[in-house]
């Protein structure tokens, strides 16, 4: 197996051109400007979201068989994109899926390189250590009195992401504070902080749950949940009391750091078993 690694930004594709490196799979190595700094990846082949031809010609000249997308790109304006001819050939159909929604484009982008023979690779198959497991991830504990909030939280990303509209919610004292859309999780977060204290936590009386689900329609080798650090350090701001996922269906990012702000502020972090997850 040869693995070409196509990196947009933030740090998941660190991890994962480590370990394909390591593992000796690593065949090509492609950065997507302008959302992988230059200082980042020097040694990658630097190419615009519109250069199909340049991507597809990079992988089959560096024999690859397989493709890992990793990290965030984010979707693109067509009308200022500039293809190249494979670009051009591709892109009125390109531009069709993306009419569908974010998963509908995902899917069209997978089918279109798997028509040029590649197997698609996902990035938890190369970075299993990644995974959130099940039960607490760090020394804090969920409580009984935000079980419910969890569930919640969990109950509405999943509703919003069988919509396509995005991957978190965030459920206080069994209000939905929050809804996570184009914007991000980071995003989310930060408008939490924007409502009345009397609905949201503070340091002193942490309460609300942020949850991240996959979507139920999505195809989870391209696009998947992640928390780490930044994560924390928002849910903390935000006067959280936790963040749950579905074990096994998110990445954690710098596990270490992650534990530790987590643990310092008193916010719990759990892995929830599939069987309690509503879906």
């Amino acid at each position: 197996m040869r693995i070409g690694l196509i990196v947009g930004g933030e740090k998941l594709p660190d991890y994962v051109y480590m370990a394909a490196l390591e593992a000796g799979t690593l065949g090509s190595l492609i950065a997507i400007t302008p959302f992988v700094p230059r200082t980042k990846f020097t040694n990658a082949n630097r190419v615009h979201l519109g250069q199909l031809g340049k991507i597809l010609k990079t992988l089959k000249a560096d024999k690859c068989t397989h493709v890992c997308f990793a990290g965030v790109i984010k979707r693109p304006n067509f009308k200022q994109l500039k293809p190249d001819l494979a670009g051009i050939r591709y892109l009125p159909g390109i531009i069709r899926a993306a009419s569908g929604g974010d998963d509908a484009l995902l899917r069209h982008m997978l089918n279109l390189f798997e028509s040029q023979g590649f197997e698609i690779i996902s990035p938890q198959e190369v970075c299993k250590d990644l995974m959130l497991g099940e039960g607490v991830f760090g020394a804090v504990a969920m409580t009984d009195i935000h079980r419910a909030d969890a569930l919640k939280a969990c109950e509405v990303a999943s509703t919003i992401g069988s919509l396509d509209v995005g991957q978190g919610a965030i459920v206080a004292r069994g209000v939905t504070l929050a809804v996570e859309a184009q914007e991000g999780t980071d995003a989310m977060l930060n408008r939490v902080l924007d409502l009345p204290v009397e609905l949201r936590g503070t340091s002193s009386d942490r309460v609300g749950v942020l949850a991240k689900m996959v979507k139920p329609l999505q195809d989870i080798r391209v696009d998947f949940p992640t928390l780490g650090p930044e994560t924390v350090k928002r849910a903390v701001d935000a006067g959280l009391a936790g963040i749950v996922a579905e074990a096994g269906g998110a990445f954690v990012i710098d596990k270490a750091e992650t534990i530790r702000l987590a643990d310092e502020a008193g916010l719990f972090i759990v892995g929830l078993p599939k069987a309690i997850v509503p879906s």
